[in-house]
């Protein structure tokens, strides 16, 4: 066991609102968060559904981006005690193109057809790029540590969490501040809905027999990452330890998980075992990947039984997804607050829009209310296209 990550700060905003009180009242009760969406047109696509914070923006820009994802840094920041100006590292997780670049050049293309001039901005070009969101918001919080972007899809933040891990657990950082972002925007949205991964009745149902499909949402988060040894000195407050982490990929096809859950079998089996619980004796809950989509629910279920066949049907399991959305690379950063919540709360928070159990998702899923239990260590675990896949443990205080 590592036990030398501790969390002493974290900064949280989705579409119930900023910190952790709004998901108490929204994830914790099982209230989901959809309502149609008025950021772009939604008349083309087959439902106007998403998790878009009533307040957010009315077209997403990179602008907004950096907003959310400085505004949670600087609370975790707070909240930690740690000043502008630390030696810390910066991970981040954002998409790939971060939407701007694709609309920067659709727009060129139309100023060339109404023979306008078509140079766009430098600084929409450069808002494109994910390393700048790094450097923009290692630069806003004042912190001089390396930094890093991950791009690797819906386990990008968790990846940027599981890096800082080994760069604390290694000596070679004290500290990190390990963030993710997304908001819902139009291009993505048609590429889901073209794909018909989005549910048309605006609920989402992980591992019920009649899920449908997800929705998007609105997510932002921050944490705060030190060595143990690092706090103390500093007299933070350990929030939670990180015990364990894994990563693993099956590549079993580009957007179809693995049907057995080979890969996050794997990761969470690694992610144990750098715990020191193989058999996942000491875990009390699992936040799970649950997109409440038909690939995704069975083969999750298949690869936790796998992960610890001796006590799988023993553990709680609950997808928060079904109240947040699905948060794409904000995903991992979002549900580990959310994890780590429960652990501080003693709640487990639902499966919100439970209904019908299906005979392949056989486990304990939290069914639409919250649960008292008196957690010592939990696991959340990710899933992106391309079969990558990541777990982390962590540990109460």
């Amino acid at each position: 066991m590592t036990g030398d990550v501790t969390v002493t700060g974290f900064g949280v905003r989705t579409a119930f609102g900023t910190g952790a009180a709004p998901l108490r009242r929204g994830v914790f009760a099982g209230v989901p968060s959809f309502a149609p969406t008025t950021r772009f047109d939604t008349g083309p696509y087959r439902t106007p559904m998403a998790g878009a914070a009533p307040d957010g923006p009315d077209a997403v820009e990179d602008w907004a981006l950096r907003h959310a994802l400085a505004r949670c840094g600087t609370e975790a920041l707070d909240m930690a005690g740690l000043p502008q100006g630390a030696d810390a590292a910066v991970l981040l997780g954002v998409a790939g193109d971060c939407t701007s670049i694709t609309r920067y050049w659709r727009d060129a293309a139309a100023r060339t057809e109404k023979g306008e001039d078509a140079r766009g901005s430098a600084d929409r070009i450069a808002d494109a790029v994910p390393a700048y969101l790094a450097e923009s918001l290692a630069g806003g919080l004042g912190l001089t540590g390396p930094r890093l972007t991950f791009t690797n899809a819906c386990v990008a933040s968790a990846a940027a969490i599981i890096h800082a891990c080994r760069l604390i657990s290694s000596g070679r950082v004290d500290a990190a501040v390990c963030a993710g972002g997304y908001l819902v925007e139009e291009e993505t949205f048609g590429k889901f809905d073209s794909g018909r991964a989005l549910s048309r009745d605006g609920m989402v149902r992980p591992f019920s027999a009649d899920r449908s499909g997800l929705l998007l949402g609105d997510g932002a988060a921050a944490v705060v990452l030190e060595s143990a040894e690092h706090a103390r000195r500093r007299g933070a407050r350990p929030l939670a330890s990180v015990v364990g982490w894994g990563a693993a990929t099956d590549a079993h096809h580009i957007a179809q998980p693995h049907p057995e859950g080979v890969g996050l079998a794997r990761a969470a089996r690694q992610a144990l075992r750098l715990a020191g619980d193989p058999d996942g004796s000491a875990l009390g809950y699992v936040n799970a990947h649950g997109t409440g989509t038909k690939y995704n629910d069975g083969a999750e279920t298949r690869g936790l039984r796998a992960a610890f066949p001796e006590r799988a049907e023993a553990i709680p399991v609950s997808s928060t997804k079904s109240t947040t959305g699905h948060l794409l690379e904000a995903a991992g950063v979002v549900e580990f607050v959310i994890t780590m919540l429960a652990l501080m709360d003693g709640v487990l928070p639902p499966t919100a829009g439970f209904t019908t159990a299906d005979p392949e998702c056989d486990l304990d899923y939290v069914p639409n209310q919250p649960r008292r239990a008196d957690l010592r260590r939990a696991l959340t675990i990710n899933a992106a296209f391309g079969g990558a896949n990541t777990a982390l443990v962590l540990e109460r205080p």
